[in-house]
């Protein structure tokens, strides 16, 4: 049999950061512990050169959607979009994270090789349609994350959350896999394009559709972190290193986000009426249990990821509010508002994690919201900077954040449900007095640590702009909401 050789262009990026992360494997094994720049610098370089390839990939395109590998791979709009954010997500998180690798004795090959194939699967999910594709990345994505929490092998903390991760992780992929297995039951076709035509014929059983729906919908519920399937995430992230809980709270977000999109939006849209109203109350629970939960932190890392939940919660109201009474017209307008909130989450979250990280030094850790007391006397600049992402967290104007959550609220209220819009405002309010905390002690309380506050030079200026970002994108909100409007139209 003749197999035609599918095109490799849509998928460059994904090749070459695979064989570098191969590449890189190798050169670690012939390098002294005082050489491990050499593999920081590749890494970095991967990234770049990933980013370079998917721009020429959407030149090479012309834009327009391309399928390849037996239609199980699509390259489009909101993929490259998406792929291109996860690169800059990956390389702040390398940049923030190196002191802390260094002083822990984590700065090692396998963390930076660890971290590029959780990249590779996260780009996989992204450009996903084919339910055995997504999988794959999801997977891959999955278990170098699983990996990377249970690296620091003298952290019982760690150990105990990798495990945690690790059970009620495969237990989320079983209720995805047997989610897809009832709608390829139902449709006859793994390709999510094709269960999207079949959908639209008379004869799918629709009983056998909604029972698959249900579990595939808790599988994404359980990647975005949202209630009832929110367990892991407070454990996780206090467990982990700050390094690895940078990274888990930031890019797979992305990742979940295209794959609620590839699944729900691109396959599944004809069952909207079904998911949607899972979705809403997903949302609220979420907005509630994460807002609520979280004012009882001390430990900012826990705090932080109660506060993921009720954001996964927010973003949810976007998926929402695409199809009103079988009309698609706020469609693109709801789903667009949605991926406006996943990447500017995504930019708050590297923010608040990196000044965690910027904060602890060897021998101690900043976990605690008392650690923060005092920084305007230590560092004018960083408490400044902190405060601008715990205002844009909270939701508070002219921040990006405030954007965000006004994008979404405007789609939800598209659909006539104004008790949900009230409802999420109300969270909201709650949600903003934790982080406004923070800041209170910033600035109204002694410090309590004396140390000097002197991060890398990389390091100061990425999270210095990483602050301002999230007040120039507050100010001009225009450019990111108009690039995430044209990727989902182009669906």
């Amino acid at each position: 049999m003749n197999f035609p050789m599918p095109d490799l262009v849509p998928a460059y990026a994904e090749i070459f950061l695979a064989a570098m992360a191969c590449v890189i494997l190798v050169v670690d094994l012939f390098l002294k512990d005082e050489q491990r720049d050499v593999i920081y610098s590749l890494s970095l370089l991967t990234l770049l050169g990933c980013a370079v390839l998917t721009v020429g990939t959407v030149q090479a395109t012309g834009g327009q959607v391309t399928y390849t590998f037996n239609n199980m791979f699509v390259s489009d709009y909101m993929g490259n979009l998406l792929k291109t954010m996860t690169y800059i997500a990956v390389a702040a998180c390398l940049v923030y994270s190196r002191s802390y690798l260094a002083d822990r004795g984590m700065y090692r090959g396998e963390f930076f090789v660890l971290v590029l194939f959780a990249t590779l699967g996260m780009m996989v999910m992204i450009s996903a349609n084919h339910f055995l594709t997504l999988y794959l990345g999801l997977e891959l994505m999955s278990l170098a994350l699983y990996t990377l929490v249970a690296l620091q092998r003298d952290s019982a903390a760690a150990t105990e959350a990798a495990m945690k991760y690790f059970v009620l992780g495969a237990l989320a992929s079983g209720l995805l896999l047997y989610g897809m297995s009832m709608i390829y039951g139902a449709t006859g076709s793994l390709e999510i394009t094709a269960v999207a035509k079949a959908l639209e014929g008379a004869k799918v059983n629709k009983a056998v559709l909604v029972f698959g729906l249900v579990f595939v919908v808790s599988g994404i519920a359980f990647k975005l972190g949202v209630v009832p399937f929110h367990m892991w995430i407070p454990d996780v992230y206090h467990g982990a290193p700050t390094a690895v809980t940078l990274f888990i709270g930031s890019a797979p977000k992305l990742a979940g986000f295209a794959m609620a999109m590839r699944l729900l939006v691109n396959g599944l849209l004809a069952l909207a009426v079904d998911w949607q109203q899972m979705l809403v109350i997903l949302a609220v629970l979420s907005m509630a249990i994460g807002n609520l939960a979280a004012i009882a932190q001390s430990n900012i890392k826990r705090m932080l990821a109660y506060s993921t939940i009720s954001h996964m919660g927010f973003m949810l109201l976007g998926l929402l509010s695409g199809v009103v009474n079988n009309n698609w017209l706020n469609a693109a307008d709801a789903y667009s508002a949605a991926m406006f909130y996943a990447i500017v989450y995504v930019l708050m979250s590297l923010g608040a994690f990196g000044m965690v990280l910027l904060l602890s030094r060897s021998g101690f850790e900043s976990e605690n919201i008392n650690d923060f007391k005092g920084l305007n006397a230590r560092s004018p600049w960083f408490a400044f900077i902190m405060m601008l992402l715990m205002f844009s967290l909270a939701g508070v104007p002219p921040t990006v954040g405030f954007f965000a959550k006004y994008a979404v609220l405007l789609a939800a209220l598209g659909t006539g449900q104004v008790w949900l819009v009230v409802v999420a405002v109300m969270f909201a309010l709650v949600g903003a007095f934790y982080y406004l905390r923070v800041v209170k002690v910033m600035y109204f309380d002694e410090p309590l640590q004396t140390a000097a506050i002197e991060p890398r030079l990389d390091a100061g200026v990425l999270l210095s702009a990483n602050g301002l970002a999230v007040l120039l994108l507050g100010i001009m909100p225009g450019p990111l909401m108009q690039l995430c409007f044209y990727s989902i139209k182009a669906l």
